[in-house]
């Protein structure tokens, strides 16, 4: 498996309310994107969120939490969510950081259509 399906479709229902909320496979799991944006995703049994250098840093005061790490290089602006660590509102909030953070990012470009 290469991602739990159960917390990717937790996710789905946590989602903010967004016409440019989308899904793409990467990392080896399934991303969600947020105006272009990935801002967290499901690798695994595990949350992925994108919460920038500082909010990263801050999130792995939390329990349950780890730096991403997928070629031995630390990804500094995103974390993974144990699955034990999503129990209750947690993955509420998780998703609500990750969501603000992906707001305060610049517009990305548009796909080229070729």
């Amino acid at each position: 498996m290469p991602y739990d399906e159960d917390l990717a479709e937790r996710v789905r229902e946590t989602l903010p309310p967004a016409d440019e909320v989308s899904e793409r496979k990467m990392f080896g799991g399934l991303a969600f994107l947020l105006g272009g944006h990935m801002f967290c995703g499901v690798v695994h049994n595990d949350l992925m969120i994108r919460l920038g250098p500082d909010g990263a840093t801050d999130a792995l005061e939390r329990p349950g939490v780890r730096p991403m790490d997928f070629t031995g290089r630390t990804m500094k602006s995103m974390v993974f969510v144990a699955p034990d660590a999503l129990a209750g509102s947690a993955l509420e909030d998780w998703i609500s950081q990750a969501a603000a953070y992906a707001r305060s990012l610049p517009p990305t470009a548009a796909p080229r259509s070729e």
